[in-house]
């Protein structure tokens, strides 16, 4: 049996669209300085929507599937939907939300499971979405307060 939910553990094996994104138009490096992880969010924007995006990390499992969901995720989506997104997912992850609610949604289930299973990890889910918060921002860093 895995420790992860099935969804988590696919991300984290294949992840999705992590990868340097030539022609960026933004780019934002966070940290969690508890753990060390690092991730790199690259978004190139048209007509203010996300037509792509992708990442980089030097990260644990957790951080590496929440980047590769959330890439997925936001493509497409205006900027402001993708700043809305981040800021829903990051508002839910720290209040440990039930993932039960959100049983229709298999991202947001996914990633509050392994938060309400492992809470420890928190912040390694957190990441990604906060670093892409600042890379909407066109913040060069984002850093997870300690």
């Amino acid at each position: 049996m895995n420790a992860y939910d099935d969804l988590v553990m696919d991300h984290i094996k294949n992840a999705r669209n992590y990868r340097p994104l030539p022609g960026a138009h933004r780019h934002s490096h966070g940290v969690n300085p508890l753990c060390g992880d690092e991730v790199d969010v690259y978004l190139r924007l048209e007509h203010d929507r996300v037509e792509d995006a992708a990442f980089q990390c030097s990260c644990c499992g957790i951080s590496m599937a929440s980047a590769s969901m959330m890439t997925e995720r936001i493509t497409g989506l205006s900027a402001r939907e993708a700043d809305e997104e981040a800021g829903a997912m990051m508002r839910l992850i720290d209040e440990r939300a039930d993932p039960a609610a959100h049983a229709q949604d298999a991202v947001r289930s996914a990633l509050l499971t392994t938060v309400r299973e492992f809470p420890a990890r928190a912040r390694c889910a957190a990441l990604p979405w906060i670093t892409l918060q600042a890379a909407l921002a066109n913040r060069a860093n984002a850093v997870l307060a300690p």
